[in-house]
């Protein structure tokens, strides 16, 4: 979320689907909407794939496996967490690491998590939910990143780089007293090569 992102205030002569857009992404902006997007999308093939037939002619394919019911739960939890991201915000560090966990539990139960597009999902939705932070509005007396404070000039690099090379070596510092001159001076090899700590 940008909390210094315009807001949206509807003119007359707004269309509806750029006022739906606007509060669609003012909404989704509040929340960790991709993490709960994945998370609910993942949870679809680990709970759909244990109980998919094909179907070839008169020939039937079916996929059901022993642990169908341990997918299904799987699935439904998945989605469930994908939904709470939505609309309980705060709960994201629970969901996402519940969400990191049934995707791989379902490796095992369903089907390599729903030949790894369901695991897949779930990792990045739980991922996204970990790493999703809510935004702060700025303070009365702060300012944005993009304003400068007063007396600040705005150089490019590139002019910076010129200024320097225009002041010669002036601004280059030299070696410091306390440096030593030369390689072999230096802590490593004195006391015949033990260094020291202090």
């Amino acid at each position: 979320m940008n909390p210094q992102a315009p807001v949206y205030v509807r003119a007359e002569d707004d269309a509806w689907p750029t006022v739906v857009y606007y509060h669609f992404h003012a909404w989704s902006g509040r929340r960790p909407f991709w993490a709960g997007l994945f998370t609910l999308l993942g949870g679809f093939p680990i709970a759909y794939f244990p109980y998919a037939d094909l179907r070839l002619g008169n020939v039937s394919l079916a996929m059901a496996t022993p642990g169908g019911a341990g997918a299904l739960i799987i699935g439904v939890l998945l989605i469930t967490l994908g939904l709470a991201l939505w609309f309980q915000a705060t709960i994201r560090v629970f969901a996402g690491v519940a969400a990191i966990l049934l995707a791989l539990v379902s490796i095992p139960v369903s089907n390599l998590g729903g030949f790894f597009v369901g695991f897949s999902l779930s990792m990045v939705g739980g991922a996204l939910a970990l790493s999703w932070a809510p935004g702060k509005p700025a303070e009365a007396g702060e300012q944005p990143a993009g304003e400068q404070q007063p007396g600040v000039v705005g150089l490019s690099k590139a002019d910076a780089m010129a200024d320097m090379g225009a002041q010669g070596t002036q601004g280059v510092p030299g070696p410091r007293a306390t440096e030593t001159a030369h390689a072999s001076e230096t802590t490593a090899h004195a006391d015949g090569g033990r260094n020291s700590a202090g």
